[in-house]
C-alpha cells in the first residue's frame, strides 16, 4: 500500500509541475525577451545605426551640394586567370 501511495504521489506532483510549468511558461518568455531586449539596448544604445537616415547632415567632411553627381568606379580587377588548367588524361577501358 505504501509503494501504491508513494507512485501516487510522485504522479501527482509530476502532473502538478507540468500543469504549472504550462501556465507560467507565456510570461517567463515574455520576461526573458524583455530583459534581453534591454542589455541590447544598453551594449548598442537607443539606434544602434547612428543618427537617423532622415535627419539631414551639415558641416561633414565629405558634404557634398544636393543634386551633384558622382561616379565612384571601383578597382579594377588585379586577379589573374591562367588560361591552362591542368594536363588532359585520356582514359581506356580495360576490360
Amino acid at each position: 500500500m505504501d509503494f501504491l501511495k508513494t507512485v501516487l504521489i510522485i504522479l501527482l506532483v509530476f502532473f502538478a509541475l507540468r500543469f504549472s510549468w504550462k501556465l507560467a511558461k507565456p510570461y517567463l518568455f515574455k520576461y526573458i525577451a524583455k530583459k534581453m531586449g534591454q542589455r541590447f539596448e544598453k551594449s548598442f544604445g537607443a539606434n544602434p545605426f547612428g543618427d537617423s537616415p532622415f535627419q539631414q547632415t551639415t558641416n561633414t567632411k565629405n558634404a557634398k551640394k544636393e543634386g551633384k553627381v558622382t561616379i565612384d568606379k571601383d578597382a579594377p580587377n588585379t586577379r589573374k586567370t591562367s588560361k591552362t588548367v591542368g594536363e588532359y588524361v585520356d582514359f581506356e577501358e580495360v576490360d
